[in-house]
């Protein structure tokens, strides 16, 4: 719906090129060290063999970076990887939904109906009152916020031996509990699809952005 494109959309233009640069790399690029302990329950080992290789046939590092900085270093990237991702999943069926004239009823905002939108997805941002923009922007950033908080008191943060990418925002992330009474087998399969499609939506939103920003950037790639 055009609503799913306005929460995404609105960190889109700033981070579009960043979701692309970190997130895909975000398993294999340098981060400073503070001290931290590196007796992580989830080590480099384990967070590097997912998901598998099937596309390339070995870890696609030709730059050897997987291998800099301590453990919590590769669950700081996997976790920024995985989220990054998440974005631009849902930032590409946003910006699709309002490309197929799929609107919400009523107005965005007063004088504004969700139809009037424009079509496009970069015209439908600029459509958005600048109010509105902050308001996405803040609510984006209290989650980002909140869940680093409930990752380290309600259980244990990614950086401390906790799951890379697992949400902590109660309500947030299946809400209707479709991972429960799944087996670990089926959980980590479904973790692999998530990091593999994540990746694919960074590399898609990035050449939405490219058309609509440069025509013809992307060859084939129709005006959206």
């Amino acid at each position: 719906s055009v609503l799913l494109l306005l929460m995404t959309i609105s960190t889109m233009k700033i981070t579009t090129f960043f979701l692309t640069s970190i997130g895909s790399v975000a398993a294999f690029a340098p981060l400073e060290n503070n001290g931290l302990s590196t007796s992580l329950s989830v080590t480099r080992e384990e967070i590097m063999s997912t998901p598998n290789t099937l596309e390339f046939g070995q870890i696609w590092d030709p730059l050897g970076l997987s291998e800099l900085g301590s453990d919590e270093t590769i669950a700081w990237f996997r976790h920024s990887e995985i989220k990054h991702g998440r974005v631009a999943m849902a930032a590409f069926v946003g910006w699709w939904c309002v490309s197929a004239g799929i609107t919400l009823p009523g107005q965005l905002t007063y004088g504004t109906d969700f139809a009037s939108l424009p079509t496009k997805g970069l015209e439908a941002w600029e459509a958005v009152p600048g109010w509105g923009k902050a308001q996405m922007l803040l609510f984006a950033g209290l989650i980002e916020f909140h869940d680093e908080i409930f990752a380290s008191r309600r259980d244990k943060h990614y950086m401390r031996g906790g799951t890379p990418g697992k949400n902590h925002c109660p309500g947030l992330y299946d809400p209707l509990g479709f991972a429960k009474g799944k087996s670990p087998e089926a959980l980590a399969r479904g973790r692999d699809v998530e990091i593999k499609n994540g990746r694919l939506a960074m590399i898609g939103i990035a050449g939405l952005y490219a058309q609509a920003s440069i025509p013809g950037a992307v060859p084939l790639q129709p005006d959206c």
